[in-house]
């Protein structure tokens, strides 16, 4: 039974081997920070089902590592549910219509279906903004420390030079 454990363990460090040579296989750490950072924000986005597209189109564009800002999207996955409401009142506070209460949520429920999408379209559009205001400086500062963390790992600072 104890050899079983031991095998098991032995694959468990075998595919995290893998799996972190093939996020930084090829990356400098600056391009690995900034995909994760990218996939960390755009995982945030406050509108469900968009992200995982999102991330796919980003890194295709930039020519960033798939895997990598996919891992940083899906790891980000419960935050983004958590942020759905603070998007939404940063958002309605930004466009001076004041927070969302708990009121206005329970009148949502008396609208008429035409007028539940389109209330909630402008909910969705103001927790946008409120994303993009917070989500670009956001990049700037894990892409700054996510750099200055991945220079320590010797696998990935060799390949810094030819960035």
């Amino acid at each position: 039974m104890r050899m079983v454990g031991i095998r098991m363990g032995r694959s468990v460090q075998s595919i995290r081997r893998r799996i972190a040579l093939s996020l930084g296989q090829g990356v400098s750490p600056r391009r690995l920070a900034l995909t994760i950072a990218l996939g960390f924000a755009i995982g945030c986005i406050p509108v469900l089902g968009i992200p995982t597209a999102l991330c796919a189109v980003v890194a295709l564009a930039l020519r960033l590592n798939l895997p990598a800002i996919q891992a940083a999207n899906y790891a980000v996955m419960p935050l983004q549910l958590l942020l759905i409401v603070p998007f939404v009142r940063l958002g309605g506070w930004i466009f001076s219509n004041g927070p969302v209460k708990a009121a206005d949520a329970a009148t949502l429920l008396h609208l008429s279906p035409m007028n539940l999408v389109s209330q909630m379209g402008v909910y969705a559009g103001q927790a946008l903004v409120a994303w993009g205001m917070i989500a670009g400086p956001a990049v700037v500062l894990i892409t700054v420390a996510l750099t200055l963390v991945l220079r320590r790992v010797p696998g990935l600072a060799a390949a810094e030079a030819g960035d």
